[in-house]
């Protein structure tokens, strides 16, 4: 039997050698054909504010105050729902024509390196643009330039513990770290001995440890009693204009529409990157308590939003979100039944459209995704179709390549039917 798989293995193991020569050939010629990175000191022509000082002065009325803002920056994490937020951002900067500043080549901006401007696609220093939305790691600095001195900073946090859960399960065949632990629960396994496995240098290190410090740029492996560690909290509530928060996310998403006096038309969503529930992790008590020690400044971080969180509520007031929130899951709920095929999304296997395929983990294929119904009424058939869009393809329609990321999908596709064989 053995024999059989072997064999019916062995192209796809030529396959995947064959990825790995070709992704190592096209870094390398990618290294040689694009200029070093390097970071542009700050001066008057490099940076967007400079040029637009004379329009952020003028004088506003209560008009111009609820005007639909577009200047936004949001500040992607990983494992948040910040995929739904980011097919938001999309589909509102198409229909207005915004500019977005994109990465060039992949679907991020070369994390987990630090961001920079030169990392926008087509940058010339001093351009202005309107959104800046996908993953980076998160410098002020360097994302200031390119944005206008209005734009909203908006960012999502996720309670730690169960951000951490499903870090681990997505991540954890790209961390080498994790592949000697032994036995079935290899989460357990971690998180009763996470010294035992954890090394702060490691390839990818970072997925295992207070992953949003790290997001926005700051040190995962300090302490939680650090006292940098509220510095740099304190930091962020200086920056950012909105902090939602994941499990609060249709409160989070009318509060998003307040600040940006947008309608409620602008923030209808369908659920995107979602696991399977056979998937999570049920934690105990006892191992949920660890992880949130084990990622202690994550958790101070995620407490402290948590409550500028519920006083930005209270000043909306409580009833206020109450009737928005309901008007939220009426208007969904409408285009879910318009939509989607079965109401619900289904399992990736089942996904007939590959437009709709969502981006999957190295080895197995949990992200749910969505069918489009069938005989759709045409005057909606634009609307659902982005909306159910996952991200690299509503990037490729963009316009934004994807060279890179594509090489890495099939190497990973590659290795993911090795698996399945064996």
């Amino acid at each position: 039997m053995s024999d059989v798989r072997g064999g019916r293995c062995q192209p796809v193991l030529r396959k995947l050698v064959f990825f790995v020569l070709l992704v190592n050939i096209t870094l390398v010629l990618y290294c040689l054909t694009n200029p070093t990175q390097v970071r542009i000191s700050g001066s008057q022509e490099d940076t967007c504010p400079r040029r637009l000082v004379k329009f952020s002065k003028k004088k506003s009325t209560k008009l111009e105050e609820c005007s639909p803002r577009r200047n936004i920056m949001f500040m992607k994490t990983h494992k948040t729902a910040s995929s739904t937020i980011l097919n938001i951002l999309f589909r509102y900067g198409e229909k207005h024509k915004l500019k977005f500043a994109f990465p060039d080549g992949r679907n991020d901006f070369f994390y987990p390196s630090p961001f920079l401007c030169s990392q926008v696609k087509d940058y010339k220093p001093g351009e202005c643009f309107n959104i800046l939305c996908n993953h980076m790691r998160f410098d002020h600095q360097e994302v200031s330039k390119l944005l206008p001195p209005d734009a909203v900073y908006v960012t999502i946090l996720r309670n730690p513990v169960d951000l951490f859960e499903s870090s681990f399960h997505y991540y954890h065949r790209a961390v080498p770290l994790t592949w000697r632990i032994k036995g079935q629960n290899k989460l357990a396994e971690f998180l009763n001995s996470p010294q035992t496995f954890y090394s702060p240098e490691a390839y990818n290190s970072f997925y295992l440890k207070n992953l949003l410090f790290f997001d926005f740029g700051f040190d995962n492996n300090m302490d939680a009693d650090d006292p940098r560690v509220m510095t740099f909290i304190h930091d962020l509530s200086e920056r950012f204009h909105l902090v939602l928060i994941a499990e609060h996310f249709e409160e989070s998403l009318v509060l998003l529409k307040d600040i940006l006096c947008w309608t409620m038309e602008d923030i209808l969503y369908f659920k995107l990157n979602a696991r399977r529930n056979s998937s999570v992790s049920q934690l105990s008590p006892e191992l949920r308590a660890k992880t949130s020690q084990w990622n202690g400044a994550d958790w101070k971080l995620y407490q402290h939003f948590n409550r500028t969180f519920w006083d930005r509520v209270e000043a909306f007031g409580r009833e206020r979100m109450k009737r928005e929130v309901a008007e939220l899951r009426r208007r969904n709920a409408e285009l879910k039944a318009l939509c989607i095929e079965g109401g619900d999304a289904v399992e990736a296997r089942n996904i007939q459209d590959r437009r709709f395929l969502p981006w999957q983990p190295v080895g197995e294929a949990s992200i749910l995704g969505y069918n489009l119904k069938k005989n759709i009424d045409a005057k909606f058939r634009t609307i659902c179709e982005k909306m159910l869009t996952p991200e690299i393809q509503y990037l490729s329609e963009l316009g934004v390549s994807l060279w890179l990321t594509r090489l890495w999908g099939w190497l990973k596709d590659a290795f993911t039917e090795c698996l399945q064989i064996f």
